[in-house]
């Protein structure tokens, strides 16, 4: 019966993996990164943060008042609290799955290794290789976009670049069971970035009320459409996947919001309340991650600051040798390996699973066990601990039963429990340094090998193994020269792992206040401060942080902090594109607007106008995806090439703004999808209800270094660079935006209108005596 099980169990694997497209089959361009490319050839977009004033606005936000104002606060505060809550539970539940996984893993290997140590391995390197198996083969056939981390994915979301798939549906749900996959399969990998991206997949499906391509959505939820306020979830979805990733809300805070936050820790305090009670199988006290050192070294000497240093400057050269290295090896992946397919991809990650159960299964056999320490009741450590189960000191292929395997003691353990042992205090010579440099060479290189392999990674946890193995090392030196009695080996394993995040991610304030919320000793934030701080000035000699350089390999353009030098010595007109500007009239004719769409890639188009002098005046600027709506609908068409009423009359109720959001699967609307009549095509379109009246405009002298501040700080898509102005209309300053209490606020809006009295009323009769001056002078305030 046994055999009829195995031959079924060979069939349906063989039946799976002829499922499997080889390249030939492939769909996905974009397979080192699970990116798809759009019709027109490009994989991502930008974002359109910049509120557009059209008509269709304008009486949207006239038709507010105070009440909607207040309802969407407590909208706000709602998705706030469903957003800490879903990702917490998610969080939670990937804790469980990966814990218990790895703990039934433990424990079976264990009570087989009595017996057999070649079926115990057996039975080990299989278990790694289903779990695996299973993360990525639900990446690279149901969620391409749930591979790697998500970090720079989400990093270019927040900095105004859409990338398509990132926050769908399917992303989320590859994502949590591809992580519990690919961290419970004992990969050198973390869940930590992955939480990061689910708590944006979760705050994006929460703002469009769902997801439409699954039916599961509800028009309730569907209150904040547009880019800007998508954004704004997400960088509360981001903030609730670090406190949930890390348990530091404080953290959390400094990466967005803190209301987040705080509903996190409400939901995760209970659930780990729950599973110290013993509910939670083989959880055991891994998974939320918290190493509490507070009992560790209490206090330091100016001596230690030389080691503390030494080991700020190792964390900076590992760290910045980790970054290029899997650069190459991922650069070679995108370019060569994963392009010959999706075969390819699942056959690369369970050879690496293989290698990782190979390396932790067979190098603690080659070491020597050793006695158990002497007992200290106080510590609440056992030697050895009881088989399968959690801690330090595990017994693994040694003759007595009061012996320990230093190097199992790392490598037969959750990354999490792990690392509480090379943090603990108390449990001094625990470690020979031989064990602790071989786990460092191996584990170092493990991480290389599987950065950039299809399956869902976060590299947070592997870095704090490295740092904290060389950490101890530098601490177990200390303590033989320095012969004091109050230094821990924990308290420098911890600044190794500070320091080799430092080196790699180039994080300081958050990673500083992560590294002190997670280790719940405030006395170590000084110490944590110098290693982060020289180990980012070491690394940043050599190149940039693990998720900048990703962020480049992937094609995601992101905008740094600062410009670059060489950008102070050119003006914008220097920067402008080679190519003619593509504009508009204000009424086009329908042809003309389907043959510049399908011509050119251009997401926006400034449009003309005449004076009655016939000088050409910008009047603003309309989307393409605008343009795409108004063509799809065709309820704008009009049989006149004359222009409408210039201020929108009957025709801008005709619209939603909603109508204009961009779907949040970030596709789009093509325009390959319309399909208009020969009748159609000789109609004509007024663009002024539909058009952005107030773009932002510089001179073209202005410096390239100041425009790039005013792009990123701005949030901006489109930016008119235009001949200096010959003439000046008016000058605002501080207290110009500074509304009096007697104004109706409602009525005023900044970015249109003069918030004086006196300059409301005199633009209003300018207005009202001449209806048919272009828009954009409209806007512009006059000059008393």
């Amino acid at each position: 019966m046994l055999s009829n099980h195995f031959q079924n169990g060979i069939e349906t694997v063989r039946h799976a993996w002829s499922r499997i497209p080889n390249s030939e089959e492939s769909q996905f361009v974009d397979d080192a990164v699970g990116l798809v490319r759009k019709s027109d050839g490009s994989s991502v977009d930008s974002l359109d943060y910049e509120v557009i004033e059209n008509f269709a606005y304008r009486e949207e936000q006239a038709r507010r008042g105070k009440l909607y104002v207040s309802y969407l606060l407590v909208v706000k505060w709602i998705f706030a609290l469903l957003i800490g809550i879903g990702t917490g539970l998610a969080a939670v539940f990937i804790n469980l799955s990966v814990e218990n996984f790895a703990g039934w893993k433990f424990s079976l290997t264990f009570s087989i290794i009595q017996k057999s140590y070649i079926a115990g391995f057996l039975l080990y390197a299989l278990i790694n290789l289903v779990l695996v198996f299973s993360s990525v083969y639900i990446v690279t056939q149901f969620a391409p976009a749930a591979a790697g981390s998500g970090i720079p994915e989400i990093k270019g979301y927040l900095n105004g670049v859409d990338i398509h798939g990132i926050l769908l549906l399917r992303t989320l749900i590859g994502k949590i069971f591809g992580s519990i996959g690919s961290v419970g399969g004992g990969l050198a990998l973390g869940k930590e970035g992955p939480l990061v991206h689910t708590g944006a997949c979760i705050a994006s499906l929460l703002g469009q009320g769902g997801s439409t391509k699954y039916h599961i959505n509800s028009r309730w939820f569907q209150v904040f459409r547009s880019d800007r306020d998508r954004r704004d979830l997400v960088t509360c979805g981001c903030a609730a996947g670090v406190a949930a990733a890390f348990r530091a809300p404080v953290g959390g805070v400094l990466f967005a919001l803190e209301e987040v936050t705080s509903w996190y820790g409400i939901l995760m305090r209970t659930a780990m309340g729950w599973c110290k009670n013993g509910n939670c199988g083989h959880f055991g006290s891994g998974g939320f991650i918290i190493w509490d050192i507070s009992d560790g070294q209490e206090d330091y000497s100016f001596a230690e600051l030389l080691p503390m240093a030494i080991i700020g400057v190792i964390g900076g050269l590992l760290g910045a040798l980790f970054n290029q290295l899997t650069l190459y090896i991922s650069s070679w992946r995108r370019n060569h390996l994963h392009k010959k397919g999706i075969r390819v991809k699942i056959i690369e990650a369970c050879l690496v699973s293989l290698l990782t159960s190979i390396i932790s299964f067979c190098l603690p056999l080659l070491r020597k066990c050793s006695p158990c320490p002497a007992s200290d009741p106080t510590s609440g450590i056992e030697c050895p601990r009881p088989p399968g189960m959690y801690g330090n000191y595990v017994n693994f292929f040694c003759s007595s039963d009061k012996e320990y395997n230093d190097l199992a003691t790392i490598f037969f353990n959750t990354q999490d429990d792990a690392i509480r042992n090379l943090f603990s205090a108390k449990t001094m010579h625990e470690y020979s340094s031989q064990s602790l440099l071989t786990f460092l060479v191996m584990f170092y290189t493990l991480a290389v090998l599987t950065f950039g392999t299809a399956v869902p990674a976060g590299q947070f946890v592997p870095g704090i193994m490295i740092g904290s193995t060389y950490g101890r090392l530098v601490g177990m030196f200390v303590v033989k020269y320095y012969k004091k009695p109050n230094i821990e080996e924990g308290t420098y394993a911890l600044l190794g792992a500070a320091s080799f995040l430092g080196g790699s991610m180039r994080m300081t304030v958050s990673l500083c206040v992560i590294m002190v919320e997670i280790t719940n000793n405030l006395k170590l934030l000084p110490l944590i401060m110098l290693v982060l701080l020289m180990s980012k000035a070491v690394g940043d000699a050599f190149n940039e942080g693990l998720y900048e350089e990703q962020a480049r390999l992937r094609g995601i353009p992101l905008l740094e902090s600062r410009p670059k030098y060489e950008m102070r010595n050119m003006t914008a007109k220097e920067a402008c594109g080679s190519g003619r500007v593509i504009s508009l009239p204000r009424v086009v004719k329908v042809s003309d607007v389907v043959s510049i769409l399908r011509s050119n890639k251009h997401n926006g188009f400034p449009v003309i106008d005449h004076t009655r002098s016939g000088e050409s005046l910008v009047i603003g600027l309309v989307l393409r995806s605008h343009l795409l709506v108004i063509l799809q609908s065709k309820v704008d068409f009009q049989h006149s090439p004359l222009p409408s009423d210039p201020r929108g009359g009957d025709r801008s109720i005709r619209h939603d703004s909603h109508e204009f959001a961009k779907p949040v699967s970030s596709k789009g609307r093509s325009i390959d999808d319309i399909h208009l009549s020969s009748d159609d095509l000789e109609m004509y379109i007024d663009l002024a209800p539909f058009l952005n009246p107030s773009p932002y405009i510089v001179p073209e002298d202005m410096s390239l270094a100041k425009v790039y501040n005013l792009f990123r700080q701005l949030g901006l898509r489109h930016l008119f660079v235009v001949p200096r102005p010959s003439r000046v209309l008016g000058l605002i300053t501080r207290k110009d935006l500074l509304i009096e209490d007697t104004e109706n606020v409602n009525t005023l809006e900044l970015q249109s209108t003069s918030v004086r009295n006196r300059h409301h009323n005199k633009r209003l009769m300018t207005r009202n005596s001449d209806v048919e001056r272009p828009l954009l002078s409209g806007l512009l305030v006059d000059s008393e």
